[in-house]
């Protein structure tokens, strides 16, 4: 491959190709020889732009963490009040099915990559911050709105959102769950935390009322 003009251009096209692979192989399945030939170009061209396959991964880490949290910042900011931003939230980190899905499991495959890399440890960090912030800044909207009755601290609340949307993720990658089941488990914790009962999942499509201890929890 000749040197090119556009180096951002082609490092571009080398994360995008990597990024596929991942998605068919696996992380660890994944040598710089699959990346080339995705790429169409030999493997010394790949490590031309990039030292070995884990700075590699660290870069489609990063590329697939800032879309996926810029779709969520525009979801949430589309809305206006604090529960109808909750519930854009929540929605925008299910891995519904087609795109949704694709990236969660493409960030899945990378996060082994952080245990390795402490410039990727530092990425992962970052990328769950962010995502816990965002809920962090809605539920505190609630609260001075007084639309929510916070059950704890606003960080640590948020945080909890992110941890239980990356293990209902997994249930849903392994054939657990599905996308709708997600959204229901989170709407249900949405209710506990906020102490707002229109969080209550929507019961025409799950056919089910909300558990009697959810609904006692929220009278006490």
């Amino acid at each position: 491959m000749a040197r090119p003009r556009n180096q951002t251009e082609r490092r571009a096209q080398l994360i995008e190709a990597t990024a596929r692979t991942v998605v068919e192989l696996g992380a660890t399945a994944t040598k710089l020889r699959d990346v080339a030939r995705a790429a169409g170009v030999t493997p010394a061209s790949v490590l031309y732009y990039y030292s070995d396959i884990q700075e590699l991964f660290a870069a489609v880490f990063e590329r697939s963490a800032a879309t996926y949290f810029v779709s969520r910042e525009r979801a949430i900011a589309a809305e206006s009040g604090p529960a109808e931003r909750l519930r854009a939230c929540i929605r925008s980190g299910v891995p519904w099915p087609g795109e949704g899905e694709q990236s969660t499991r493409l960030l899945f495959e990378l996060f082994p990559v952080a245990l390795r890399s402490e410039s990727a440890a530092e990425q992962q960090r970052a990328f769950t911050g962010r995502q816990a912030d965002l809920y962090r800044q809605v539920l505190l909207l609630g609260q001075r709105s007084g639309d929510f009755d916070l059950r704890g601290d606003a960080s640590a609340l948020g945080r909890s959102f992110v941890a239980l949307e990356d293990g209902y993720a997994m249930d849903l990658l392994v054939g657990k769950a599905t996308a709708e089941d997600i959204e229901d488990r989170l709407l249900e914790h949405a209710c506990l935390v906020t102490g707002d009962t229109a969080f209550a999942p929507d019961r025409a499509r799950a056919g089910t009322h909300a558990p009697d201890v959810l609904l006692q929890h929220l009278d006490d």
